[in-house]
Formats: C-alpha cells, structure tokens, sequence
C-alpha cells in the first residue's frame, strides 16, 4: 500500500509541475485565417481570440501545429522552450506514457538534425532510467502480479546470457520482443544492473531516435506533397534507413553466434530454443 501512495504522489507532483509550467507560456502569434472569397484572397484576417493551448500531440496535424508554435517562442524563449520540452519528454518516458516517438520528431522540428538527436537520445536514457528508479522503488509487486509470464521468462533469458548481458539488452533495444516500456519497469525486477541499462538505451535506441528526429527535421522542412517525393527527399530517406539498419544489422549477426534467443515468440517474448 505504500508503494502505490508513493508512485501517486510522485506521479500527482510531476504532473503539477508540468501544468505550473505550462502557466508561463508566453503570447502566442495571432491565428491567421485564409479568406474564401475572391477578393479578400490576398488579404487574410487575423483571429487571436481563440488561445494557443498545449498538448502532447495525437497525430501529425496536432504536431505540425505545435511544432510551429515552439519554434515561435524558441526565437525569443529558447530557454524556456528547451525547459518545457525536457519536462514534458520526461514525464512521458519516465511514466511510460505512449507517444515518446511524436516528441522525438517535435525534437527535430524545432531543434534540428544534430541538437534534435543528442536531445532524444539524452531524454529517452533519463527518462528510461527514472521509469527503472521508479519501478525499483515502488512497481515491482504490481508488475510481477500483471505480467507473471513475462517477467518468468525475461528473468530466464537474462540469467541464460549472463556472460553476455550487455548485448543481449541491445538486442532488445534493435529487435524489441517485448515493448520498451515493459522492459524499462521490469529490468530492476529481473537484476539488470542500471549501467549496463543505462547504456543499453543510449546506444540500442539511436537508431530509433534518428529516424524520429530526421523526419521531424523532414516535416519542418516540406511544405507540399511534391517537396516530399522529391528524389532528395527520397534519397536522404534512403540515406537515413540505411544508418539506421547498419547497427541492427551487426548487433544480429553478434546475436546469431553467442546469444541465447529464440527464432518464434510466444506472449512478447522469445520461446527456449537456441540460436547456433
């Protein structure tokens, strides 16, 4: 009972510090509606009464919207900006929240192809470590009575490549069998010490990462349909798959001759047979 007031009262704070932030947000940019008509065609009209509210984005549109409205204020609040998006990105991780990928294309929208992923990848490392330091601290009962099954068999594959744990996670992290967030709560459960957790988010999730934040700096750039099947639009998207599969690509192989995996999956995660 009182793992469950603390994980409240942790998850009540954040979320009042988030809000009282979200209070300080500066006078947005008036609302510019285009005219129907013919003749006020070239002349559109300024609508500022309805005000600019924050949200974590649901899809592409809401993200387009607030992206434009950050690098708004990032001219003239990049403090503030680089604040509230580090709070936000942390809140979601850190509480295993759906929808890290929006924010990780937010990221590189606003900030850019390099600032963009060096954030991500920081962000999702701590926010991953804080949803292990409050699973550690606070989740452990419930997780083992929800996922059982889950934790039975992570648990039984971590002990089986104990002499090669730091790849295996990374293995994970390229070819997740079982969802980030599960493995970000049971990981102190199963004994996966935090260094080698840590790291393993780092390097396992940048691919991930980079594709996120190049199309974030892909949807900031386009303005039509035509700009995005461009053939330079369509090489760099080839560019970047490319980066991003060479990793996984090496970390299999790796797999293939020391790992102990299982070629089918059973309930998220591998069944008991070896890769040779």
């Amino acid at each position: 009972m009182r793992s469950l007031v603390g994980l409240i009262a942790v998850v009540v704070a954040a979320s009042l510090y988030l809000y009282s932030l979200s209070l300080y947000l500066p006078p947005a940019p008036p609302r510019r509606s285009h005219a129907t008509s013919e003749t006020e065609s070239e002349q559109p009209t300024v609508s500022s009464e309805e005000p600019r509210r924050l949200k974590f984005p649901s899809d592409l549109e809401e993200l387009r919207e607030l992206a434009e409205l950050l690098q708004f204020y990032k001219t003239e609040h990049t403090g503030y900006v680089l604040l509230l998006f580090c709070s936000a990105y942390l809140y979601k991780q850190s509480f295993a929240i759906p929808g890290s990928s929006f924010l990780n294309i937010l990221a590189g929208a606003i900030f850019g192809p390099y600032e963009g992923l060096l954030l991500a990848c920081v962000l999702t490392t701590v926010g991953s470590t804080m949803c292990y330091l409050l699973s550690q601290a606070f989740g452990k009962h419930y997780i083992v009575n929800l996922f059982p099954g889950k934790v039975s068999m992570l648990q039984k594959k971590v002990e089986e490549n104990q002499d090669c744990l730091f790849f295996f996670l990374l293995f994970l992290r390229f070819f997740p069998m079982t969802p980030n967030w599960f493995l970000n709560m049971s990981a102190p459960i199963v004994n996966i010490p935090i260094t080698f957790f840590f790291c393993s988010v780092f390097i396992g999730l940048l691919p991930y990462n980079f594709i996120c934040v190049q199309t974030g700096v892909m949807l900031s750039e386009v303005s039509s349909l035509d700009d995005l099947f461009s053939w330079e639009r369509l090489l760099q998207l080839l560019a970047i798959a490319c980066m991003a599969l060479l990793p996984g690509a090496l970390i299999r192989r790796y797999s293939q001759r020391h790992l102990k995996l299982d070629v089918q999956s059973q309930n998220g995660l591998i069944t008991n047979k070896k890769v040779q």
